[in-house]
């Protein structure tokens, strides 16, 4: 079935994202191999991309890049979804100390000029804040993404692994709109639907995205052997498999959460758009929810 796309903030993304988190881990990075995944998520409609300057040691950037560089047909088919503020001791940040976060002006700028040359680029449609900062000043932070996307080199900005309150901190400080929060969801990291923090989102209109839906391969090792049963009878009766359960299980919630799905198989990658084939009604989302939690909600 058709893919349906979120639009907010300005920008429009595909209900299903495709992460490019391990994509330098993969043993065939050639331009022509990820310009073979790109093609496989289009074919699905599949058409946002999520990066980061740090995956793969800051080197997946410039993976993307080059694909994109040997096919730059590509780039008009695709939204990109990058992230800054993580500084760790590897790639050009090697002669860091201490792994640590780095929100200064200073630093974000740099990090997306950085983000737009390894990508040739000229426009990020989505910059996150990878984490929240213990030392962001967030007049500064707010400044800095205001500035960023007047200059036309971003579209548009939110944060990743964000609490409420640090979301109200930096927003107080800008006068843009944050767009969405990255955060860990999946049915075996689900405590962002009791602690508030999906309420906190869905209150104020801001579609969430969800790294991690599989809960990086623990439900497959680690999932309570009654609900991979429930999840594989579904999956079954909608021609699919468990995966693609676990994800339409989030496509189910009213706030329009953006899975982000992350795989360098190619097989795996051309049946991503399957979770939107599965149909979870009421009942069925607290029936795999409950088996999840180990009982029935109270």
């Amino acid at each position: 079935m058709p893919m349906e796309r979120v639009e907010f903030a300005g920008i429009s993304l595909s209900r299903i994202v495709y992460g490019m988190w391990r994509v330098g881990d993969d043993a065939d990075t050639s331009p022509k191999h990820v310009q073979a995944k790109i093609e496989a998520c289009l074919a699905q409609e599949i058409t946002t991309i999520d990066q980061a300057d740090i995956y793969g040691g800051y080197t997946a950037e410039a993976i993307l890049g080059d694909a994109l560089r040997a096919a730059p047909a590509l780039r008009d088919q695709i939204e990109i979804v990058t992230k800054c503020d993580i500084v760790a001791p590897a790639g050009r940040h090697s002669g860091a100390r201490v792994k640590h976060y780095d929100t200064s002006a200073a630093h974000i700028t740099s990090s997306v000029e950085h983000s737009l040359r390894d990508m040739g680029i000229e426009h990020i449609n989505l910059l996150l804040i990878h984490r929240p900062d213990p030392l962001m000043d967030h007049l500064e932070t707010g400044a800095c993404l205001d500035a960023l996307v007047a200059s036309g080199k971003v579209g548009a900005v939110g944060v990743s692994n964000f609490r409420p309150w640090d979301w109200q901190l930096l927003q107080s400080g800008m006068e843009t709109p944050l767009a969405t929060n990255q955060i860990e969801l999946s049915l075996l990291a689900h405590d962002s639907f009791t602690n508030g923090d999906v309420a906190f989102h869905q209150q104020h209109g801001q579609p969430m995205m969800a790294w991690s839906p599989l809960a990086g391969g623990r439900l497959l090792a680690e999932a309570p052997a009654p609900l991979r049963a429930r999840m594989d009878e579904i999956g079954a009766a909608h021609g699919t498999d468990w995966s693609a359960v676990a994800v339409a299980w989030l496509l189910r919630h009213p706030s329009k959460i953006l899975p982000v799905m992350g795989t360098n198989n190619l097989g795996r990658i051309a049946t991503l758009g399957d979770a939107m084939k599965v149909k979870i009604d009421r009942q069925t989302w607290f029936d795999l929810y409950s088996l999840a939690l180990g009982h029935e909600v109270a």
